[in-house]
């Protein structure tokens, strides 16, 4: 005897969207997940803040750190290849990998302070605080 159950009417649609949206058939991994975003620490010190990203496999030259209209902007692309060849067989591949991240600054911070270091596969962003605090924004009066 075969059980009954209620149907929401489309339930292999939604299968295969959420199949769609949530892994790439070809390397099995999610298409839209934070867990291909690197890991971020950010520490609000006395003097300054700091932002540490966790970037194994990549180089220092694979980084492009900017400021611009008070965001922080960190991206990151390295690839590789390996090439072997044989009598019987021949075999390439190639790997890429990148990642983009944007933060809002506080107001307090000193531009020509922002200093970078790579080592060890962290990144490591220091940003110094002015000590003071510029109001950024108007007051709009009504008519």
């Amino acid at each position: 005897m075969k059980k009954l159950t209620k149907s929401n009417g489309f339930p292999a649609l939604k299968s295969m969207m959420e199949d769609f949206w949530h892994v790439d058939g070809f390397s099995n991994k999610p298409l839209l997940n934070a867990e291909l975003l690197p890991a971020v620490n950010i520490k609000n010190k006395k003097d300054k803040y700091q932002i540490e990203v966790s970037t194994p496999g990549f180089k220092k030259k694979d980084f492009d750190v900017s400021v611009e209209n008070g965001k922080l902007h960190i991206s990151a692309e390295t690839s590789s290849k390996a090439e072997e060849s044989d009598e019987e067989f021949a075999r390439k591949e190639f790997t890429t990998s990148s990642f983009s991240r944007s933060f809002n600054l506080p107001d307090d911070i000193l531009l020509d302070e922002v200093k970078a270091s790579y080592k060890d596969g962290l990144l490591r962003i220091n940003i110094k605080k002015s000590g003071e605090t510029k109001k950024s924004g108007k007051t709009i009066d009504i008519d």
